[in-house]
């Protein structure tokens, strides 16, 4: 199949030039369809029958037994959130702080992570550390930038697996080894919302305790369906945060006696189930096209190409000096008149963003971006000029 017939699948592909994979994935026509029968599906049955609530534990099995599948983990690793978020928020504030306690986090983290992790700092007085991993982005070691910012007191070290802002790829194995053999006891948060979709994982190789994603960004999935990744060792110390029915183990009277022997202990009680069968036949699709390995040299294929194409206009910069390791390419306009570039390519049919830190563009290209897409992008920007 051509990738123009592929994308045929992509409702909101027809007409647009689309490069914000990373805030947003189109969902394929596959995906919309499941959601809406599977909503008629529970109305025909009845929304609180015992057949519908029987339908939700196989339908909960199979989403998580998919993501494993896609993850390369074990099924008893995941469970359901609705997004990166919420997913984050879980290993955050599941840990019993101590006064004195420290976190470390880079100075490439979504706003989102940074104010949770600044109001558990209000709340019970733990230290946040940031080290420099911005300055990483052309030379350095981000390994070494991480690891050296460690304190005995430091109990969570927060990162992201593809930095949202830069597109760089940190080296997440080599990471989890490094802080480790200083601090065996302290536990890493991945931030995975650019990397889950877009590139090959091995999560349990690399030891990563918590690793957060969403099905929504380059897994083309419907909003409101994520995931968290909890390594087995990391159950014990890991307390619930949010608690329903989903997550807790009850007696014969329905008294809550405990919790889900695996990760299913921090999901919570009633979501939005028909987005689960959205997400699965997402997923379902991308595996049509190739394996996640497949995918990702696609992906990098093609940002290299828009990296490279982007290095022939005078008036850009882009923020990596060397060419791109996954699908996201940061740039900035000597004018710095970022907004208007984005406001005036979106005119054209162009969807790319721009970001506040650093002050710049943010364009992402998926294994199904079109070359024509990049030739668009490239004179809607000496246009704009």
């Amino acid at each position: 199949m051509s990738t123009e017939t592929y994308r045929q699948q992509f409702p909101a592909l027809a007409d647009k030039a689309y490069f914000n994979y990373g805030g947003q994935g189109p969902m394929p026509q596959a995906a919309l369809d499941a959601i809406i029968q599977t909503y008629q599906q529970i109305q025909s049955l009845g929304p609180f029958s015992n057949q519908t609530n029987a339908w939700i534990g196989e339908a909960n099995q199979k989403t998580r037994a998919c993501i494993a599948q896609e993850l390369n983990v074990p099924l008893t690793s995941i469970a359901l959130t609705e997004d990166v978020s919420v997913g984050c928020n879980i290993p955050l504030w599941g840990r019993v702080w101590q006064t004195g306690e420290r976190i470390l986090l880079t100075d490439c983290e979504h706003p989102s992570i940074i104010a949770a992790a600044q109001e558990i700092s209000r709340r019970f007085g733990v230290e946040l550390d940031f080290c420099p991993l911005m300055a990483t982005l052309n030379q350095g070691n981000p390994t070494d930038a991480i690891a050296s910012a460690i304190q005995p007191q430091t109990r969570l070290i927060v990162i992201s697996h593809i930095i949202w802002n830069t597109g760089q790829v940190l080296p997440l194995g080599e990471i989890v080894q490094a802080c480790k053999a200083i601090n065996p006891s302290v536990r890493i948060l991945v931030d995975a919302a650019q990397s889950v979709g877009s590139m090959p994982l091995n999560l349990t190789a690399d030891g990563v305790d918590y690793y957060a994603f969403t099905g929504h960004k380059w897994l083309c999935g419907p909003e409101g369906v994520g995931g968290l990744y909890v390594h087995p060792d990391a159950l014990e110390d890991l307390h619930p945060t949010f608690i329903g029915w989903r997550g807790i183990v009850s007696d014969a009277s329905g008294s809550p006696i405990g919790w889900k022997p695996d990760s299913r202990r921090y999901e919570v009680a009633t979501s939005a189930y028909p987005l689960w069968m959205g997400l699965q036949a997402a997923i379902a699709l991308h595996q049509t096209w190739g394996t996640p390995q497949e995918r990702y040299q696609q992906i990098c294929h093609l940002s290299t190409t828009l990296w490279e194409k982007l290095q022939t206009l005078p008036q850009v910069r882009t923020l990596k000096t060397t060419p791109p390791t996954s699908g996201l390419i940061s740039f900035q306009l000597e004018n710095q008149q970022h907004p208007q570039l984005v406001q005036f390519l979106e005119q054209q049919g162009i969807f790319i963003r721009t970001l506040k830190n650093p002050d710049c563009v943010r364009a992402c290209v998926h294994y199904f971006t079109l070359p024509s897409e990049l030739d668009r992008l490239i004179d809607g920007i000496q246009a704009f000029q």
